[in-house]
């Protein structure tokens, strides 16, 4: 019997909502438990795993906990837009893309709450002004320090950029080593995983795209 051939997809990826980069992530309509009952939450997983929450080691832990929980989250409560909201002008009519490689993160999977890290690599056309570069580092702090999958990570990036900024095109490459795959389950340490997100000229030109990924390459 012949093999059923699924055309390949040729529309666009769809887009994330404006509302996704506009303000924090913190949802108001959600109840928020207190520190106390966030601590109490600690000790119940402590006493789960066979541990006994009252010895001396572990007193302080529920505190320690729920305060690297506010550093490692910090992102839900910060928005991207205001990291994007300052350009330049002067720019000598600049009309090549801007590419920032190599910025190191991590971030939490949504799946097991177990950390993933690497490196993202970013790209824009922009139109007249020009952002700070350090802004594109924290735009992918800012979203990293939310739970995620890599891929929305990805989509994020891309998706506040081309909102807010309105460059040409938008190129993001991100490359990650999960821990949920590396020390637990299948246990395969030093996979990565890849992803991109392209807008734009990066989306419809495949000239502009190849030489992102080639000085990505290049560089490593």
């Amino acid at each position: 019997m012949d093999a059923i051939i699924k055309p390949l997809r040729t529309n666009p990826p769809s887009e994330l909502p404006a509302s996704e980069f506009q303000a924090s992530a913190i949802r108001a309509d959600l109840p928020r438990p207190s520190r106390e009952e966030a601590e109490h939450a600690v000790k119940t997983l402590l006493a789960y795993i066979g541990e006994d929450p009252a010895r001396e080691g572990l007193l302080d832990t529920p505190r320690r906990v729920v305060e690297a929980y506010d550093e490692l989250f910090q992102g839900y409560h910060l928005c991207p837009a205001e990291v994007l909201n300052r350009t330049f002008g002067e720019t000598a009519g600049y009309d090549d893309f801007v590419l920032v490689r190599d910025i190191p993160f991590h971030s939490h999977c949504e799946h097991h709450m177990m950390p993933f890290y690497g490196k993202a690599h970013i790209a824009y056309t922009p139109v007249e002004r020009v952002i700070g570069l350090s802004k594109l580092a924290r735009l992918v702090d800012i979203f990293a320090h939310r739970l995620q999958t890599q891929e929305h990570l990805t989509a994020q990036v891309a998706g506040a950029i081309d909102t807010v900024l309105k460059p040409r095109g938008v190129a993001v490459l991100i490359e990650a080593e999960h821990t949920c795959m590396s020390v637990r389950g299948i246990a395969k340490h030093g996979a990565s995983t890849m992803t991109t997100r392209f807008t734009g000229v990066f989306r419809n030109s495949p000239d502009d795209q190849n030489r992102f990924l080639s000085l990505v390459r290049d560089h490593r």
